[in-house]
């Protein structure tokens, strides 16, 4: 049963990260996401830094002591890093067109 349920991570770690190189390199975004997201590429970038945290925290974690360890709270910081970058994707970005005269 673990097998089948480290499996199914690896699939959605890896269907994440696709996510994410879809979105910087052809700026496409999930079906789920797409009516509020105005900067697609500052999407991907956010979805492939908590992609990154979220498998740190997963795959990396469980080898660590019992204690308090460094890579589950750096993989748990990245993953609200770049879900972070994913809100400020979801709010327009600056005009630079406009001149402040």
């Amino acid at each position: 049963m673990h097998m089948y349920l480290v499996v199914a991570a690896w699939l959605a770690v890896g269907l994440l990260a696709a996510c994410g190189i879809a979105s910087v390199v052809a700026e496409w975004v999930p079906w789920p996401a797409r009516r509020r997201v105005m900067r697609p590429r500052l999407f991907g970038y956010g979805t492939l830094v908590s992609t990154l945290g979220l498998g740190l925290f997963m795959f990396l974690g469980p080898f660590e002591d019992a204690g308090f360890s460094v890579v589950p709270m750096m993989g748990w910081c990245l993953f609200l890093v770049g879900s972070f970058v994913q809100l400020l994707a979801q709010r327009p970005g600056r005009d630079t067109t406009k001149t402040a005269s």
